[in-house]
C-alpha cells in the first residue's frame, strides 16, 4: 500500500537528509499550499454559501490536512490520495472503468474455499466464472447487484469474509457450476489487490455524493468534515505525481523531485507572486467525467515534470542545488532558493496553474454539492460540539501523526 509524501522534511532532492531530526510537518501539497487552497476556495462561494463557510474558515483551512494525519492511523488511507494510471496502459485508459462501483467489480477478487480445502478464485481477474460473467449479459447485472450489496459495504472495512450462504445461491441460482458439477462452498473472501495502485479519483466519487447527502441532511458538521477533506483530494488529484508508478522519481534516479515540485515550490514562492484569482465556481454536470479529466490533465504533466528536472540538474551548479534552510526550528537540507526557481521557470508557471485550478475544483465540487441537494439554506446553521467519540478519534488520529509510524509502504511521497 502506497503512501505519498507525509514530512516536509522530505521536500529533499536525491539523496539529502535532514541535520537534525524532527516530527512529521507537512505532506502532499504540503500542508501550507492544502490549507490555503481550501481558504480560497471558500472565498470564491456565493453568499448563499458564504455565510456559512466564512463563519467557519479557519477550521476548514485547519482540517484540509486531516487525510494525511490519518494515514498514520489507518491503512485503508493511502491508496485514495493517488492513482498510478501507468499500471493500467497508455492514455487514454480506455478500458479503465470511470464508475467506482464498476472499477471495484472489475478487480476486486472473490473466493471461495471447498470442503477439500480447495481456494478457488469465482470472480475478478483470473476467476473461474470472469468469461462466462462478462458474455452473459443477465449473468453479468445479477452479479453486480450481488457485488454491490454483498461485497461493497465490506470493502475498506477491515473484514474480508462474505455471508457463504448468499454466494452459494447466488452460485447455485445463476447455474454456475465447474467442470459441470455444482460447486460446494464452505467459506467464502475477497481480496484487494486493486487498491495497491490507487483509488484517488474514484475516491473523489465517493466523497461527491457524500457531501451532497450532508448538504440535504444540513448536517454542519458533516459538511464541514466533507468540504475540508474532498479539498485535500482534489489537490492530489492535481499533483501530477499523484498519477505515476514512479511517483518520487526513484524509477528515474530524481529521488525527492515530489517533495521539491509541490511542496517547497509553492511555499518559497506562492506568496511572492501567485495568482489566486479563479473565478465564481461553475456547476458540474458530471463530477465523475470531471474528477476524471482532472486527474488525466495532471498525468499529462508527468513528463514535463520529470524531464524539466532531470536537464535541469545536469547543467545547474551542483554545490547550488542543495542548501542548508530551517523549518521550524529544525535544520534541514533542501533545494537552495536559486535551484527552485529555475525549476519554476523551467515549469513554465505549471505549480502556479495547477494551484490555481485546484481552488476552482474546490469550490466546484462544494457548489455542485450544495446545489444538488437542493440548494438548502445555510444560514444560521449551527455547528453542534463535537461528541466524545469525535473527540476521542480526532485526538488518536493526532497521536498516530505524531508518532511518525506510516501504515505501509514507508518511502513514500
Amino acid at each position: 500500500m502506497r503512501f505519498r509524501s507525509v514530512l516536509w522534511l522530505l521536500p529533499v532532492l536525491f539523496f539529502a537528509q535532514t541535520l537534525c531530526a524532527g516530527p512529521p510537518d507537512t505532506a502532499d501539497w504540503g500542508f501550507f499550499a492544502h490549507r490555503r487552497i481550501n481558504r480560497l476556495a471558500v472565498l470564491t462561494l456565493p453568499p448563499e454559501m458564504m455565510t456559512f463557510y466564512k463563519t467557519h474558515i479557519d477550521w476548514i483551512s485547519d482540517h484540509a490536512v486531516d487525510p494525511d494525519m490519518r494515514r498514520y492511523a489507518s491503512p485503508f488511507e493511502g491508496p485514495r490520495h493517488f492513482i498510478d494510471l501507468d499500471m493500467y496502459g497508455a492514455p487514454p485508459f480506455d478500458t479503465l472503468p470511470r464508475e467506482r462501483y464498476l472499477a471495484l467489480i472489475k478487480f476486486i477478487k472473490t473466493y471461495g474455499v471447498t470442503a477439500a480445502k480447495d481456494t478457488i478464485c469465482l470472480f475478478g481477474p483470473g476467476g473461474i466464472f470472469e468469461a462466462q460473467t462478462l458474455k452473459d449479459a443477465p449473468l453479468e447485472n445479477a452479479w453486480r447487484s450481488f457485488f454491490v450489496r454483498q461485497v461493497m459495504p465490506l470493502i475498506y472495512s477491515g473484514e474480508v469474509a462474505l455471508n457463504r450462504d448468499s454466494l452459494q445461491a447466488f452460485l447455485k441460482n445463476n447455474q454456475l457450476e465447474r467442470q459441470g458439477r455444482p460447486l460446494r462452498i464452505e467459506t467464502a473472501f475477497f481480496k484487494d489487490d486493486f487498491s495497491t495502485h490507487g483509488i484517488l479519483p474514484w475516491h473523489l466519487q465517493k466523497m461527491q455524493r457524500d457531501l451532497t447527502e450532508a448538504f440535504r441532511r444540513r448536517d454542519s458538521r458533516r459538511i464541514l468534515r466533507l468540504s475540508a477533506e474532498i479539498g485535500h483530494y482534489i489537490g492530489d488529484g492535481h499533483v501530477p505525481l499523484h498519477t505515476t508508478s514512479n511517483y518520487n522519481g526513484q524509477q528515474t534516479g530524481q529521488h525527492g523531485i515530489h517533495g521539491f515540485w509541490e511542496s517547497r515550490i509553492p511555499e518559497l514562492f506562492a506568496d511572492e507572486g501567485y495568482d489566486y484569482f479563479v473565478g465564481k465556481p461553475e456547476y458540474l454536470r458530471n463530477t465523475t467525467e470531471y474528477f476524471w479529466q482532472m486527474t488525466l490533465a495532471s498525468h499529462s504533466m508527468v513528463d514535463s515534470v520529470l524531464t524539466f528536472e532531470r536537464a535541469l540538474r545536469l547543467k545547474f551548479p551542483a554545490d547550488r542545488q542543495l542548501c542548508p534552510d530551517m523549518r521550524n526550528g529544525i535544520s534541514i537540507i533542501a533545494p537552495c532558493r536559486d535551484y527552485a526557481a529555475a525549476y519554476q521557470e523551467a515549469l513554465d508557471g505549471m505549480i502556479e496553474r495547477r494551484m490555481r485550478a485546484t481552488i476552482h475544483a474546490v469550490s466546484n465540487s462544494w457548489y455542485t454539492a450544495w446545489v444538488d441537494a437542493g440548494q438548502p439554506n445555510l444560514k444560521n446553521l449551527e455547528v453542534p460540539v463535537a461528541d466524545a467519540e469525535a473527540q476521542k478519534e480526532e485526538a488518536e488520529m493526532k497521536k498516530s501523526f505524531e508518532s511518525g509510524k506510516i501504515l505501509g509502504r514507508p518511502e513514500e511521497h
